[in-house]
């Protein structure tokens, strides 16, 4: 018997694995313009009658969360659009889905300069949805403005481990991201996990930037 680990020939084939996704969808309107002109006009109308609530949003406008009443047909359509996007993304065991009602809750933020929101998540609810109106920018490619949606790994920080500088490789072979930001335009609609922790970056562009957001859930019929 010897106590080298030299005697052991052999090899280890590894085969990485992709478990435990998180399914987000980023979406584009296409052929929507008036319906986003439509959203933007109500939105600005509702901020001169709605002192607005304070929740994640710092700096900024939040309405009350009874959009659907007030946004008639145009947030009615919103509507209907992300619960097909989320109903998509979601599997019931042992049930299907018509055997649930999809609820919404529905508001706008409009930020200005200096605004943004803080990391938080949406409880009680399957899916968070948000439709951007105007991301106050020059152009599309302008970058400089920030105001970035983003979304944080929800294994990160890892509070049990003593070194919190841990990437974990992902199946393109590169260290994983604790938070991605998403470019996003005009039109852009991104329907997540509400359990997803997210935020919006400090604001730091003249116009107001202009989005609605949405809670879905569904319950049994």
């Amino acid at each position: 018997m010897t106590d080298s680990n030299s005697s052991y020939n052999f090899r280890t084939r590894a085969q990485p694995m992709a478990l435990f996704e998180t399914p987000i969808a980023y979406c584009q309107l296409e052929g929507g313009e008036q319906f986003l002109q439509d959203l933007e006009t109500l939105v600005r109308q509702r901020r001169d009658k709605d002192p607005g609530l304070k929740r994640s949003n710092i700096g900024g406008w939040h309405s009350d969360t009874r959009m659907l009443e007030w946004g008639g047909a145009p947030a009615r359509k919103l509507g209907d659009t992300v619960i097909n996007i989320a109903r998509r993304m979601t599997h019931f065991k042992n049930n299907s889905l018509d055997a649930f009602e999809w609820r919404l809750q529905m508001w706008a933020n409009i930020t200005p300069r200096g605004g943004m929101n803080d990391m938080h998540v949406h409880p009680g609810n399957l899916w968070a949805a948000v439709l951007y109106l105007d991301l106050g920018r020059a152009g599309d490619g302008d970058t400089e403005a920030g105001g970035n949606f983003f979304v944080e790994d929800p294994r990160f920080p890892m509070n049990v481990m003593r070194n919190t500088g841990v990437r974990l490789i992902g199946m393109d072979g590169t260290p994983q991201d604790v938070q991605s930001e998403f470019n996003l335009q005009r039109g852009n609609i991104v329907v997540f996990p509400a359990w997803l922790r997210h935020g919006v970056r400090p604001y730091t562009g003249d116009r107001e930037r202009i989005s609605i957001a949405v809670n879905i859930d569904a319950v049994p019929k």
